[in-house]
């Protein structure tokens, strides 16, 4: 009789390690060894540069103002009375060579000039600034405020800013406050404009909302009206100063003094063309200053860019 006989999965296991080859063991620069290194593509010199954005972004401004100049030069080429593209950079640089000389009250270098005419335009702006913003925030606010004030705005607002002058001149007896005040009333209106239809553009769940927790009405513009209006308003601003700066400009030219108006006035009645070819640059440029600064504010604060 044959007998069989049944070992555990345990025994079995146990016997098969018993009968296995013992392996001797690696030595300690094998265990130490650090794994195989992956290979690394070199990295590139530089990035791609993108020919077509910097193309639109740099050339074409480049390519817009070399036409310019060259359709000017071209004009101007036979010409005796109007200055040449190379006569007008000439005489930049003799004007700007001692911007702030000063040789009397009517007779000052052109940094002088910008100096006073940015200072009207930021006291005019100012005080447009602190009437117009608050009054745009009640206009959008309240409803019958706003239709009381909606047909003066609308009767006001087209009058050119040289029919103000007059007024200012009949009041304040003096020019500089007459353009002062030119300013004031002519940045006033982009800014309650604006203003008020970001007001009234806020959504009506931020007003239920400010109703069920009982909100006070400083704390309903505080808290919800200035953050939600902040990016129209800042809109106003920009186009107020932009007409700011436009007004200062023909204000001076009838009310004289000192200002880049009066300067610009003073060198026609020299028959200087170049100077006033130079005071239209150092107009635009300044213009194009003051209003890539204010769309950098309102960049920052808009909640795109959040």
């Amino acid at each position: 009789m044959v007998s069989a006989v049944f070992h555990s999965p345990l025994e079995a296991a146990a016997e098969s390690k018993a009968a296995a080859p013992v392996k001797p063991p690696k030595p300690a620069a094998a265990l130490a060894a650090p794994p195989a290194a992956v290979p690394v593509p070199p990295a590139s010199a530089g990035a791609a540069i993108d020919w077509g954005g910097l193309s639109l972004k740099v050339f074409a401004p480049l390519g817009g103002i070399a036409l310019l100049v060259g359709v000017w030069a071209l004009l101007t080429m036979k010409s005796t009375s109007f200055p040449t593209p190379a006569a007008t950079f000439a005489e930049m640089l003799k004007v700007f060579s001692d911007p702030f000389y000063s040789k009397g009250p009517n007779d000052q270098g052109i940094g002088w000039n910008i100096l006073f005419s940015l200072q009207r335009v930021a006291v005019g702006f100012g005080m447009a600034a602190a009437v117009g913003i608050p009054m745009g925030f009640m206009i959008g606010r309240f409803d019958v405020l706003n239709r009381m004030v909606s047909p003066l705005i609308s009767l006001l607002r087209p009058v050119s800013p040289l029919a103000w002058l007059p007024i200012g001149l009949l009041v304040f007896k003096a020019a500089n406050p007459a353009a002062i005040w030119t300013i004031f009333i002519c940045s006033i209106w982009p800014m309650i404009i604006n203003t008020a239809v970001g007001v009234q553009r806020v959504p009506d769940d931020y007003m239920n909302v400010a109703k069920v927790l009982n909100l006070s009405e400083w704390k309903i513009i505080t808290r919800i009206l200035f953050p939600a209006v902040l990016p129209y308003m800042l809109t106003g601003v920009r186009l107020s100063v932009g007409t700011a700066w436009l007004v200062i400009v023909a204000a001076e030219m009838l009310t004289g003094g000192v200002g880049i108006g009066f300067w610009v006035w003073d060198e026609w009645n020299n028959l200087n063309v170049t100077h006033i070819l130079i005071a239209i640059f150092v107009i635009g440029i300044v213009g194009l200053l003051l209003e890539w600064m204010l769309i950098s504010v309102a960049k920052r604060f808009s909640y795109d860019n959040a």
